[in-house]
């Protein structure tokens, strides 16, 4: 069999860390009865977004892989249902904190680690305080279900995340994220533009992807932040197949049949008409080719 149900969450985040954790083991189980076989999860869905200031306390809520309760408790979910879970959480590793995402395969084995290349920082998303910049590299992870790319938010607006985890083997993009308003300048809305840039991914590479945003306002100590939801399902094509609104808490699925979008994608002749020798520029930070 060939085809795959895959499902994304969307949620608001409570103070009360238990709260939270059993809404999200609800919405997996919700996505479980409705077929689905890998179920996203949101960025850092354990707590309300802490990022919005700088804040040492926080630093506590880093886990170590060996020593996260959280981390083993939805394994032993995933094994329970028999689904994937890409599973966003905060990472500490010796004296360094990660933005991390563990795949939680079907049999509850940890295939292992992503940690988030890119680290954003502005009014409200203040993550280089609290996070280094990832050093896995972009991963792919042989799932009982598909073979599976996964980026963490700021990661989605940049292509060479994408295309990377399509030459190494994905057959489907997952991205965990928080995002919503600019505390800044009320005027922003990226919600259109995040959509478009994410639908260029799935396009450009002919592969399905699936987006996780939370919902609702959140208030820190120097801003608020109203999440704005809109999470979806693209097919390989780049089109919407399933897409929540700014507020409600829900569950979308969406099935592929990957044999068929392989097929698509081979028959397309993007990848074969690939010029490697032409990007050297994107190896440097200015326009120079890096040799």
């Amino acid at each position: 069999m060939t085809k795959v149900t895959v499902a994304a969450t969307q949620f608001a985040c409570a103070t009360g860390s238990e709260e939270t954790l059993d809404k999200a083991e609800a919405m997996v189980r919700k996505a479980h009865a409705q077929g689905a076989q890998i179920i996203l999860l949101q960025e850092l869905f354990e707590t309300p977004y802490f990022c919005k200031d700088q804040d040492p306390r926080y630093f506590a809520l880093a886990r170590s892989v060996e020593d996260n309760a959280v981390l083993a408790r939805f394994a032993a979910l995933a094994k329970e249902l028999q689904v994937v879970l890409p599973f966003s959480f905060y990472e500490r590793c010796g004296q360094a904190f990660y933005n991390s995402l563990a795949v939680l395969d079907a049999d509850g084995t940890n295939l292992g680690i992503y940690r988030k290349s890119h680290i954003p920082q502005g009014p409200g998303y203040e993550e280089k305080y609290y996070f280094s910049p990832g050093d896995t590299g972009f991963k792919v992870f042989k799932t009982r279900y598909a073979t599976i790319g996964c980026g963490i938010c700021w990661d989605q607006w940049f292509p060479e995340c994408a295309r990377t985890m399509a030459l190494l083997g994905a057959e489907i993009l997952f991205y965990p994220t928080a995002i919503g308003s600019e505390p800044h300048d009320a005027s922003i809305d990226s919600m259109p533009h995040w959509q478009r840039v994410m639908q260029g991914h799935a396009g450009a590479n002919l592969m399905p992807l699936v987006a996780s945003n939370r919902v609702g306002a959140e208030q820190g100590a120097s801003c608020g932040l109203t999440f704005y939801g809109s999470s979806f399902i693209a097919d390989h094509t780049g089109a919407k197949v399933a897409e929540a609104d700014r507020n409600e808490e829900t569950v979308l699925t969406a099935t592929f049949d990957l044999e068929d979008v392989r097929a698509y994608r081979a028959a397309w002749g993007l990848f074969r008409d690939r010029r490697p020798d032409l990007y050297g520029v994107l190896a440097g930070l200015d326009g120079r080719a890096v040799r």
